[in-house]
């Protein structure tokens, strides 16, 4: 890697949970210069602008979590055990560092719907990109006789990105784990009740 792209990766990496934290509008190119340790020159000398760090952070702090969830996936064979990692992780997302200060897509997705267009785009595109990986992962398991043949995976992948999301919504806004509890315990026996 050349020296420019690892000061560009490690722009991306510093920047990241700052933007997942702070959002667009509340992370300043100060905070970037504090983060970094870099000047406004090298920061601005490896992105055009604070839009295309943005862009980046999202990209990082979406792979990262695509990364993990998919590491926790193929440890299981089983189609009911791959589609309860979800509710596994989730459960206890605030002892993951990278997620402790939320979902991506959400935080992104709040903040960007009527202020931002681009990253309101890479917000959208993640959703469909995990709407279609919880849609396979239940096409899998119905061509394997795991899961009833009569379950719809759009409806599956719909209900669980909803729960999930709306349950992280409630614990970073209430300041507690309640209703995240009640919710990854809904999703678990609405997964299990899938079986064959």
């Amino acid at each position: 890697m050349k020296k420019s792209e690892r000061t560009r990766q490690y722009i991306i990496d510093k920047a990241s949970p700052v933007f997942n934290s702070r959002g667009f509008a509340g992370t300043s190119l100060a905070d970037l210069i504090e983060v970094t340790g870099l000047t406004k020159g090298a920061i601005y000398g490896n992105f055009a602008n604070k839009d295309e760090v943005a862009l980046a952070a999202f990209d990082a702090n979406f792979q990262r979590i695509t990364n993990y969830l998919k590491a926790e996936i193929l440890a299981h064979e089983h189609a009911i055990d791959r589609l309860l990692v979800y509710p596994k992780v989730y459960r206890h997302f605030l002892q993951i560092p990278f997620l402790q200060a939320g979902c991506p897509i959400l935080n992104t997705a709040t903040e960007a719907d009527d202020t931002h267009p681009q990253l309101r785009e890479k917000a959208a595109n993640a959703l469909s990109f995990w709407k279609q990986s919880l849609e396979n992962q239940v096409l899998r398991g119905i061509a394997r006789q795991e899961l009833n043949s009569n379950t719809k995976p759009t409806q599956v992948a719909v209900v669980m990105m909803t729960v999930i999301e709306g349950a992280i919504m409630q614990c970073k806004v209430t300041g507690t784990t309640t209703e995240l509890h009640i919710a990854m315990a809904f999703l678990e026996d609405f997964i299990n009740g899938l079986s064959v």
